[in-house]
């Protein structure tokens, strides 16, 4: 459960260096810039520890796939991306995606179970 908490703080932080990125122009204004390196850093690190107990396929998965469908949904709210039917289905299929690889990956303690190959 805590490998799952770091993930998800890994998710929202990289969320917030991409839209601190969005915000630093080019690297050109000092603040967002320096959120930019402290949303990275701090998501790498906190992917890094969930990376004990979850596998790196499945962290990785759902750290891009979240990270990749709330960033859009940041881009569309606050930035008026466009958004358009095409848009809204591919945000599902992430979803959806990262749903069915959550449950077709076994838990830690089934993994445990099983004998070795």
């Amino acid at each position: 459960m805590k490998s799952y908490l770091a993930l998800s703080v890994a998710i929202l932080s990289e969320i917030f260096g991409t839209t601190m990125l969005k915000l630093s122009d080019g690297f050109s204004s000092l603040l967002p810039s320096i959120g930019v390196v402290i949303g990275m850093g701090l998501a790498f690190y906190s992917l890094s520890i969930s990376l004990r107990t979850i596998p790196l396929s499945l962290a990785y998965a759902i750290w891009s796939g979240a990270g990749t469908a709330l960033t859009a949904l940041i881009g569309i709210l606050i930035w008026n991306d466009p958004f358009n039917l095409l848009t809204g289905i591919s945000l599902l299929i992430i979803i959806g995606g990262l749903v069915l690889l959550n449950s077709s990956s076994p838990s830690r303690q089934e993994a445990e179970k099983s004998p070795a190959k």
